[in-house]
């Protein structure tokens, strides 16, 4: 197998075309509005309502500004505990521990690595005030069995939809499940703002709340009514946000053909797992990840590194996790005995390349080094 000549990233941004940025950052020059909430923030904000189907949308610079906001419009008391998972990236369980909350680990499911719900209530005290729950690689949590524990147990729902752009479940949009939802708008995911993300909810009195505490707490000239942050989004990732809603849904028919071609390709292969998709369920082909069993004759990390010789970078998609890092180390509920699943497939799990410029060649030789390495 030859070594590509230019190195096979895990993804590639959705970016429109360089005329159509030009003709938005004309208008965004002739109107000297650049930021604070401005013409084409707005207009993004009520386009994103309907392309989401939700009641509410909030925009944010960056998706982490958005989830410590939905944490602190909900008031949840302070050094009280929020039940997540550590199976994410680490601005989840940071979001919880700047607003003064407890993060509390509970272990995931081993088929889609989603926080595992038949394990949330025995983590639940009269301490706890919040479950925040993950949609991993775009796979949606059990939001039943959720709603059913927090209704039981008095509890608020932040979930981190990062990886759910436009997914649904029973045509049901994904941001209106829960209290809040928070969708990240980063160069990395299928749709983007560059850097930015969202918050979806149904309640219409949060709409002020999070307006302010991502204002500054300003109401208005003269009024500041709570202790806020700057998490306002500007005018010029406001236009790439317009103009990349008119291209993802082509990028997502993109990533579906090479989605079948892996598929097609790694599902005879008994030594790994390829995780499926729930019923009921539109996938927003975040990302594309295989599980690594034990039969295969090389780990996980040497597959990874095998194929970074050949110019094709995978990530361990988490490795390590969250409950391994310095500042959560010392938390019980970060004990490996607490977390077997997780501490398992933190090893197991590689996301390959998947983005809808992806050539086939390119896919297709993925998969016969996948084979190849595995004995195939």
């Amino acid at each position: 197998m030859k070594k590509n000549e230019k190195p096979i990233y895990i993804t590639q941004p959705l970016l429109p075309n360089l005329n159509d940025i030009e003709l938005e950052i004309k208008e965004i020059f002739e109107s000297k509005w650049i930021t604070n909430q401005g013409i084409k923030h707005d207009l993004l904000e009520k386009k994103l309502e309907t392309v989401l189907n939700v009641p509410n949308v909030s925009l944010f610079n960056n998706g982490t500004i958005a989830l410590l906001t939905a944490l602190k419009a909900l008031n949840l008391p302070i050094g009280s505990e929020v039940i997540t998972t550590p199976f994410t990236f680490p601005a989840t369980p940071h979001c919880i521990s700047w607003n003064e909350l407890k993060p509390i680990f509970c272990d995931i499911e081993p088929e889609n690595m989603t926080i595992d719900t038949d394990k949330i209530e025995q983590m639940i005290t009269p301490n706890t005030s919040a479950i925040l729950p993950v949609h991993v690689y775009g796979f949606p949590c059990n939001i039943k069995k959720i709603d059913k524990l927090a209704k039981q147990y008095s509890l608020n729902v932040i979930y981190d939809g990062a990886h759910t752009f436009s997914t649904k479940i029973k045509n049901k949009s994904i941001g209106t499940f829960g209290d809040i939802t928070m969708f990240s708008f980063h160069a990395t995911k299928l749709y983007n703002t560059f850097e930015g993300g969202c918050l979806t909810y149904n309640t219409n009195g949060l709409k002020e709340k999070i307006y302010n505490l991502r204002n500054f707490g300003i109401k208005n000239e003269e009024e500041v009514v709570d202790i806020g942050i700057n998490g306002k989004m500007n005018e010029f990732q406001a236009s790439i946000g317009l103009l990349n809603l008119k291209l993802f849904k082509k990028e997502q028919k993109k990533r579906s053909k090479i989605k079948k071609l892996y598929i097609d390709q790694l599902k005879d292969i008994n030594n790994i797992r390829i995780p499926q998709m729930p019923k009921n369920t539109t996938d927003s082909y975040q990302y594309f990840p295989i599980v690594i069993k034990d039969s295969y004759p090389i780990t996980r990390d040497e597959l990874y590194e095998k194929l970074k010789k050949y110019n094709i970078y995978t990530r361990k998609y988490f490795y390590p996790i969250c409950s391994d890092y310095e500042p959560y180390t010392n938390l019980d509920s970060s004990s490996k005995e607490n977390l077997p699943v997780a501490n398992d497939l933190k090893n197991r799990v590689l996301c390959l390349p998947y983005y809808g410029n992806l050539e086939f060649e390119i896919a297709y030789q993925i998969c016969n080094m996948i084979k190849k390495f595995g004995g195939g």
